[in-house]
C-alpha cells in the first residue's frame, strides 16, 4: 500500500486548489496523490470512494478522513503546517460539521469540473491513478 496518500474529489475546484497548494508546499515530496474516483482509490480504499464530500487521507495503514486527515497532513515534516494543530481545541464533532458544511457547498462555490484533473508533466511522479 502507498503511504501519505492524499485521496480528492478530482472533480471539485476546492479539492484541486487544495492539491496545489500542498504540491507547493511538500519540501520533501512525500505525499502522493489519488482521485476518489481513481483505480487506485477503489483498490485501496474500496466502498469509502463514495463518500465524495472527504478528504481522505492514509498514512502507514491508517485512514484518516475529513478534519483528521487535515490534522493527520499538518503533523508531516516539510509542510509548515504544524501551526494548524492550535484547531484540533475544538471537538471532533464541531469540526466535522463545519467540514461537512464546506463539503456540501464547495462545487457552488469552488466550481465542479467536467473531468478529474490531469497532472502536469512535472507534477506526474506525485499521482497515482
Amino acid at each position: 500500500m502507498p503511504n501519505n496518500v492524499v485521496f480528492f474529489d478530482g472533480v471539485c475546484g476546492l479539492c484541486n486548489c487544495t492539491v496545489n497548494w500542498l504540491i507547493r508546499r511538500d519540501r520533501f515530496g512525500i505525499l502522493r496523490f489519488a482521485p476518489l474516483q481513481g483505480i487506485t482509490a477503489k483498490q485501496i480504499l474500496g466502498e469509502k470512494t463514495s463518500d465524495m464530500n472527504s478528504v481522505i487521507f492514509v498514512q502507514n495503514g491508517v485512514v484518516f478522513e475529513k478534519s483528521e486527515a487535515f490534522f493527520a497532513l499538518a503533523n508531516l515534516p516539510g509542510l509548515g503546517l504544524k501551526w494548524l494543530r492550535v484547531f484540533r481545541i475544538f471537538p471532533l464533532g464541531l469540526r466535522d460539521r463545519v467540514y461537512d458544511w464546506i463539503a456540501r457547498h464547495r462545487y457552488r462555490w469552488w466550481g465542479k469540473h467536467e473531468t478529474c484533473r490531469i497532472p502536469t508533466p512535472a507534477e506526474r511522479k506525485f499521482f497515482l491513478d
